[in-house]
């Protein structure tokens, strides 16, 4: 027994939007069905996962535009961010993609998610940093950071 569906959705250990999977009737019934994940196999299911993947590969293509126009603007960006410090050289705190995310708005005015920057820890001291910037699964580029003593 089971339920053959198409999925519209992607879902953790089960397959990729457009993948006929055979699942439990209940799970179809009570879970995929009802959230609009998957519909049962027929031409207006074909259709309208035809339709879904053409919304995703243009949504996909602005995204990617979108994601070159802002790394083009950080190309040369770099922000400045004066801190207390207990010797001169270790700051007093550290400063965080928070802080850096505020700095990048304020002077350069461009908004970026705290998400989008790949730092490992707080950077706790003073100097020069190139902090990596994820903006698409294709597109990285990097910020450099100064920090410097206030």
């Amino acid at each position: 027994m089971g339920t053959e569906l198409l999925l519209l959705s992607d879902v953790d250990k089960l397959g990729k939007a457009g993948d006929v999977v055979k699942v439990a009737d209940g799970y179809a019934r009570n879970y995929l069905l009802p959230q609009d994940i998957a519909m049962p196999v027929s031409k207006h299911a074909l259709k309208r996962l035809e339709l879904l993947r053409k919304e995703r590969e243009d949504l996909a293509r602005i995204q990617l535009a979108e994601a070159k126009d802002k790394a083009e603007k950080l190309r040369n960006a770099s922000v400045t961010i004066r801190a207390k410090t207990v010797d001169g050289s270790r700051l007093y705190g550290s400063v965080s993609v928070g802080d850096i995310v505020a700095a990048l708005e304020s002077g350069n005015k461009i908004a970026l998610d705290k998400s989008q920057l790949v730092l490992d820890e707080p950077l706790k001291e003073t100097g020069t940093f190139d902090v990596p910037v994820k903006l698409h699964s294709d597109v990285t580029c990097t910020v450099r950071v100064w920090i410097v003593e206030d």
